[in-house]
């Protein structure tokens, strides 16, 4: 019986491969420095749509197009002074902007927010930028998940995640970061409309505005904004000290009972701890148990995103 996958190595010859996937609008998973990407031509309206139907993703919730330097985006978004000064610092990297995309532009309207706008970014991932060099298009991607689920990080999870739904994930080592971007909205004022690895204080020390933190977006106008989001598929309790019956315990630092616990970070280390969220949750959910408690979590720095994304996994 010959066994299937659909997991390939981005060495020279598949990374050809990939980028004739996008360009000719097939979706594929790509990893990205933060998580994994479903990843398809943000100029056609039936890749875009594939997009949608294989998360079964709401239609209100707008996708993220990734680019492969300020150059190529500003050849479709209405790219302002902010940006610049932003992407000089955190460009390719975990910042994505929310700006209003050029009438000209042929990206695919689907991708847009009510208000027409797009959520853009940089990716910091060799391979991601390999695919955009070479496919010469801009990259719709939103995260390698089934909707509200929680967004994977290594290409296994992909393919668990979707089957032989999904023809082509590029291979990667679990992803560095291991959270979704900071999604900002530029203009006349500034608004963190999801956390992540760039933070309030890092984004200030280049602007010098008062940025705004949105907890609760009436409209939904970039990802990652609706209430239950990010979850495992069983309850999550949020500031716990000990695991829940036939539940598991997500520790940060270090913890003196020893059975049903899975640890964050033992060294306390807020980055560690991002990186390991969601392969521990999915961990958890695979091995049986029937909640997760999780003790609390400094709200600092990319605190404040993990501390997002467990009270939208709760909701």
């Amino acid at each position: 019986m010959k066994f299937y996958s659909n997991i390939y190595q981005p060495n020279k010859k598949n990374l050809i491969k990939a980028s004739k996937l996008i360009k000719s609008g097939k979706v594929i998973a790509i990893p990205t420095e933060t998580v994994y990407g479903l990843a398809g031509n943000a100029y056609r309206n039936d890749s875009v749509k594939k997009i949608y139907s294989l998360k079964k993703r709401p239609k209100n919730n707008p996708l993220i197009v990734h680019f492969s330097s300020v150059k190529t985006m500003n050849q479709e978004v209405v790219i302002n002074e902010q940006l610049i000064k932003l992407a000089k610092k955190f460009s390719p990297g975990p910042l994505t902007y929310i700006l209003p995309l050029k009438k000209e532009s042929k990206i695919s309207k689907l991708v847009l927010n009510k208000k027409h706008q797009i959520a853009c970014r940089i990716p910091n991932n060799k391979t991601f930028l390999a695919v955009l060099k070479q496919s010469g298009v801009p990259i719709a991607a939103p995260s390698a998940n089934l909707s509200n689920k929680l967004s994977t990080t290594r290409s296994a999870d992909v393919e668990k995640e979707f089957g032989k739904k999904l023809s082509y994930i590029l291979d990667s080592k679990k992803t560095s970061i291991g959270l979704e971007s900071t999604v900002l909205l530029l203009g006349a004022s500034l608004k963190i409309l999801r956390p992540g690895a760039i933070t309030k204080e890092m984004i200030f020390k280049v602007l010098r505005k008062k940025i705004h933190e949105v907890k609760n977006q009436g409209d939904i106008i970039s990802p990652g904004q609706f209430k239950k989001h990010y979850s495992p598929g069983i309850p999550v309790y949020l500031n716990q000290k000990k695991p829940k019956p036939n539940g598991a315990l997500l520790v940060f630092g270090k913890q003196k009972i020893k059975k049903d616990i899975f640890f964050l970070s033992k060294r306390s280390s807020l980055k560690e701890a991002a990186s390991n969220l969601y392969v521990l949750l999915r961990k958890i959910k695979e091995l049986g148990y029937k909640s997760i408690s999780i003790t609390n979590i400094p709200n600092t720095g990319i605190g404040k995103a993990i501390n997002d994304r467990i009270r939208r996994a709760s909701s």
